[in-house]
């Protein structure tokens, strides 16, 4: 007799049958939901700034960081640039940081331009390599944003434009909570 057949028949004896399926349904339920709230570390890369700064995602533990992938010919990226700005004037100095990603595609000198004409005030990378995007769950579409917490992990992923009261609502809540 198999393991399978002794607790059926076990169960049906003792009237466990009814509780038997709902308890592991309960339990499946308990393990998918766990998985659901676990977060996702985000990829310890390394950034070099236009300026040719190196930056490393792991020194940036203990502050939100919003890692945006764009294009200078992405009209999306475009458009949300001067709210990123604001964003990033905003809540800077509460321990928030903006990475903007420029993609590997995205001739270096057309975002030295942009990057000089808006007077980003963030610091920009070249993904020269792809090797960013790469780990960052393969982006290919712009605008992606990833938004991480204190403690290194994804808290937010966005594929098109951001939603900016979302984001400063996350932001609120992220930078009040002690890292």
């Amino acid at each position: 007799m198999n393991l399978h057949t002794h607790i059926s028949r076990l169960a049906s004896r003792s009237g466990l049958r009814k509780l038997l399926l709902p308890a592991c349904m309960l339990i499946l339920l308990a393990i998918l939901a766990y998985s659901l709230l676990q977060k996702q570390q985000a990829p310890n890369v390394t950034f070099t700034t236009l300026q040719g700064k190196i930056m490393q995602m792991k020194d940036l533990r203990g502050k939100i960081v919003l890692v945006n992938f764009w294009a200078t010919t992405c009209t999306g990226c475009i458009a949300e640039m001067p709210k990123l700005i604001e964003t990033y004037k905003q809540y800077h100095n509460q321990g928030f940081e903006i990475i903007a990603v420029a993609m590997s595609y995205d001739p270096p000198n057309h975002v030295l331009n942009y990057a000089e004409k808006k007077a980003l005030p963030f610091p920009v990378s070249l993904d020269i390599q792809g090797d960013i995007a790469s780990r960052f769950d393969n982006v290919q579409l712009t605008p992606t944003t990833f938004v991480i917490d204190q403690q290194g992990r994804i808290v937010r992923h966005v594929v098109g434009v951001i939603d900016f009261t979302a984001l400063h609502s996350l932001l609120d809540k992220q930078l009040a909570r002690p890292s």
